[in-house]
């Protein structure tokens, strides 16, 4: 059963209170719609105007007393509300959460967000990040990207690899654009971050030195799969591009084939991989979750290597997503900074069976196009086909941000961000492997509402630098930290935000890798 609210306006107002019973300082169009416990029975709740109960959910991990809200109406005043509400069937969770998502698009039919920006505009906008952010006096060089203030955009001592700092995949994107544009600026500093990283960037065992602090001196010594996996998957494709240019780097490959060969080592015989773990390939965290992150550079190994150990290990990870993630439906702690359900996990889940399908063929390549179709609804579960309504005042609201196709994070952290990576050419490729429209026009709808934010002199959205790409977006009355909802956290990392556009804007990357 679902139940949506079809509201004939999109507003809303503030309030003077966050706790107990408030009246709104004008009209609004947000409700409520939760579960309720009613004498130990689940019940589906809804109403208007919104309520949070017993708690509200202000902050990761923190909650606090219950609201009410009401809405004034004067004497002879009316307001009339719909409901709709829609039942249905299926085989297991997976099918009602894949139908309720078609019903959902079906009934909002959210379009693309008319926008100026062009997918080469933007680029040449977030190449400034490129220069701006480099960092080339430390003994690994890098792209400043994490831990930085949204109001001045100072550069920090923070280079990592992965996750949200992507120096790697910074310096390939820097490297491919350069050549590609002609620009000597861009080349210079990507060779040096991939010359400092090859010379200074691993521990003993061969893992990249994944995060390091140069203004404390700290340096992480416990590894994750999510880091290592995604350094080597950037180095992949900077390897690939200098082969096809007819450029060869023999000590990239060996220390590639190294840690791949320390990743089989890792791998559980189910076929997961432990979340964190030491130097000494001691585990730290058992959890399966991140598995599928290593999925990609194992069957990228296969392809570039001709190896197959790699494939099979690769399988293998797919055996354990489908098994426990995939079939359960259970998209779990994939991320480093969350313990629950988050739109990454299914979202990479989906990639990876989209890396092993295009690699394989007949009864098993129709196989792994149909777990990533079931992974592809989950993650496409996250991202809003509507425009969330925001005050007057509150600055998203004011520069008219429109919230159709962004992606909610996770279940702890309840903001919107441009995290898409891949994911937008798996939704092109989908809808051509089943004949489903709805996957490449929502494809769109991503591609052209990410690009709103987008930071140029005379429009920077609120940040400090242009092609500095906003990533704590706050839409709720939820926040990570910092200023509440229409505003972001004043810290933020655009290492990755400018990583995950510059892969939406660049279509079909692994099927040009994987391609002989």
């Amino acid at each position: 059963m679902t139940v949506v609210r079809r509201a004939e306006y999109i507003q809303d107002a503030l309030s003077t209170h966050k706790e107990g019973e408030v009246i709104l300082s004008g009209t609004t169009s947000l409700g409520f719609t939760g579960f309720e416990n009613l004498d130990g029975t689940a019940a589906l709740a809804f109403g208007f105007p919104y309520k949070e109960a017993p708690k509200t959910y202000i902050r990761k991990l923190t909650l606090a007393p219950s609201v009410t809200a009401f809405q004034l109406l004067k004497k002879g005043e009316s307001i009339s509300l719909t409901w709709e509400i829609h039942e249905g069937k299926g085989e297991d969770f997976a099918e009602f959460v894949s139908h309720t998502w078609e019903y959902c698009y079906d009934t909002f039919q959210p379009k693309p967000v008319e926008t100026d920006y062009t997918p080469d505009y933007t680029k040449e906008i977030l190449s400034h990040f490129f220069i701006e952010s480099f960092v080339g006096d430390r003994p690994l060089n890098y792209n400043s990207g994490v831990h930085m203030r949204t109001d001045d955009c100072q550069n920090t001592g923070s280079a990592e690899v992965g996750f949200v700092g992507r120096v790697l995949l910074n310096a390939f994107n820097a490297w491919e654009y350069g050549w590609k544009n002609n620009r000597a600026d861009l080349k210079e500093n990507a060779a040096k971050v991939f010359d400092t990283y090859l010379v200074n960037g691993f521990s003993p065992a061969g893992f990249f030195k994944e995060f390091v602090d140069y203004r404390t001196g700290y340096e992480e010594t416990v590894f994750s799969i999510w880091r290592q996996s995604e350094g080597i998957y950037a180095i992949f494709h900077y390897l690939d591009f200098e082969k096809r240019n007819g450029r060869k780097h023999p000590e990239w490959e060996a220390k590639v084939r190294k840690m791949l060969d320390v990743f089989l080592q890792l791998q559980n015989p189910e076929g997961s991989f432990p979340r964190k773990f030491k130097d000494d390939l001691s585990i730290v965290d058992k959890s399966g979750g991140s598995t599928p992150s290593a999925t990609l550079p194992l069957v990228m190994g296969y392809k570039y290597f001709k190896d197959k150990r790699y494939l099979e290990s690769a399988k293998r990870t797919a055996e354990y997503l489908e098994k426990e993630l995939i079939s359960k439906s259970d998209y779990f702690s994939s991320t480093l900074d969350a313990n629950c359900e988050d739109k990454e996990a299914s979202l990479y889940a989906a990639t990876a069976t989209y890396y092993l399908a295009l690699v394989s063929q007949g009864k098993e390549r129709e196989h792994y196009t149909g777990l990533t179709k079931k992974a592809a609804y989950f993650a496409l579960s996250w991202y809003y086909l509507w425009d969330v309504p925001f005050a007057p005042g509150q600055m998203l609201g004011d520069i008219g941000l429109k919230t159709r196709g962004w992606g909610n994070v996770s279940v702890e952290n309840n903001h919107i961000d441009v995290f898409i990576f891949e994911f937008a050419s798996i939704l092109n490729w989908l809808s051509k492997e089943y004949s489903e429209p709805r996957f490449s026009q929502f494809a769109e709808v991503i591609s052209t509402s990410m690009r709103q934010l987008l930071p140029y002199e005379g429009h920077l959205c609120g940040v400090a630098k242009c092609g500095y790409y906003p990533e704590v977006v706050q839409h709720t009355n939820w926040d990570y930290g910092k200023n509440g909802k229409g505003y972001y956290n004043d810290i933020f990392a655009p290492g990755w935000t400018v990583a995950s556009l510059w892969e939406l804007f660049s279509p079909g990357r692994a099927e040009q890798f994987f391609r002989k």
